[in-house]
């Protein structure tokens, strides 16, 4: 007996006007430049060095507390203001907040003996003044994200500076695990790994270095491709993802005397999780933070672990602390808008909503 077989069983429908689109856009991505970058409005406050403040305010100011956003130093910080439609700044000033926003910068060669200690104490400290000063509010709350937050949380700790609220998303504290291998980390702990003189030898660690890197620990950057050619048709996603690809290219460089101190006390020693730490002569003690704490992980975060981050609640003193894991991962919380959405949900309760003004 036998079966006759339709073609059309056999060959998928080909919707050829979405193939045309799809290709397009992926010729696009492989001989376009780079797409350019338009922050959310803003105006510099502030320059030290090649570190800048930024101030954006709100579109319909709603809150008194202003936000200060820190980002990692290991990256530009752009990723948090990466366009329309993706940026974490954005997302805050249209729910109402003003937002100072500090970027570090890259540094050169003539940077190599700035430590950690410079960069919390002589540059984050004295922008956190300027934007004190320049919004007219007796308290700030302090977002940070990543090793940002790692660094809002020991700046926290040991200014006297006004700080109502402290947001930490996605955070590296305890830094004796993570998504370094394992012989790697242990060859970090025993000394049997240095970059002390790698740092000295270069002085700034070069842009290049850090984003192989960066390449070599995380699948976040194969894992795009195979999402560019699945959805290549949409051309909104392919926007985002283009302006996405020119971040995670543009890896920033590192200052070489921080960059021995960051992996000796804080990877090789885990001095911040033993409470062993010492910037600019103060002890950094978590208990010392006393103000209202959001912290939260992402559950496909392949950057910092939720374990990584969990210490913290109960390092800190604070009575007011919410602790809590979303979906998602390590860059879409930003990508998505969503870190917007998580910040607010918990600030705006926390930020001294202002009178209705009316009509």
């Amino acid at each position: 007996m036998s079966a006759t077989v339709s073609l059309k069983n056999l060959i998928p429908i080909v919707d050829l006007e979405k193939e045309k689109v799809r290709w397009n856009q992926i010729n696009k991505v492989l001989t376009e430049p780079k797409p350019d970058i338009v922050p959310t409005p803003r105006e510099i406050i502030w320059k030290k060095n090649k570190s800048t403040l930024y101030y954006h305010p709100a579109k319909e100011k709603k809150y008194q507390i202003p936000l200060f956003l820190v980002y990692s130093l290991l990256n530009k910080s752009y990723i948090l203001d990466i366009g329309e439609g993706s940026s974490v700044v954005g997302g805050l000033t249209e729910r109402g907040y003003d937002v100072y926003f500090f970027d570090w910068g890259s540094p050169g060669y003539e940077d190599r003996e700035i430590t950690l200690d410079n960069y919390i104490i002589d540059y984050l400290e004295n922008a956190v003044k300027r934007a004190l000063r320049h919004s007219g509010t007796e308290e700030i709350s302090m977002v940070g994200y990543c090793l940002g937050g790692t660094i809002s949380a020991i700046f926290t700790s040991i200014t006297k500076l006004p700080i109502k609220n402290l947001v930490l998303a996605t955070v590296p504290i305890d830094f004796s695990v993570g998504i370094v291998p394992d012989k790697w980390l242990k060859g970090l702990q025993n000394g049997q790994i240095d970059f002390d003189r790698f740092s000295d030898v270069y002085g700034v660690i070069p842009s290049e270095y850090l984003y192989l890197m960066f390449r070599g620990l995380s699948p976040v950057y194969v894992s795009p491709w195979v999402n560019l050619i699945t959805r290549a048709h949409d051309e909104k996603y392919v926007e985002k993802w283009r302006r996405m690809d020119k971040w995670t290219r543009d890896t920033a460089s590192f200052a070489g005397a921080a960059f021995k101190q960051m992996f000796n006390d804080l990877y090789k020693d885990n001095k911040l999780l033993k409470g062993e730490l010492i910037i600019g002569g103060r002890k950094v003690d978590f208990k010392n933070i006393k103000c209202s704490v959001f912290v939260f992980s992402t559950s496909r975060d392949t950057l910092v672990l939720e374990k990584q981050s969990l210490p913290v609640m109960d390092m800190i003193s604070s009575e007011d602390k919410t602790y809590e894991v979303f979906e998602g991962g390590h860059v879409s919380l930003a990508l998505t808008g969503k870190f917007a959405v998580f910040a607010d949900n918990w600030l705006k309760s926390r930020s001294n909503q202002l009178e209705e003004v009316p009509v």
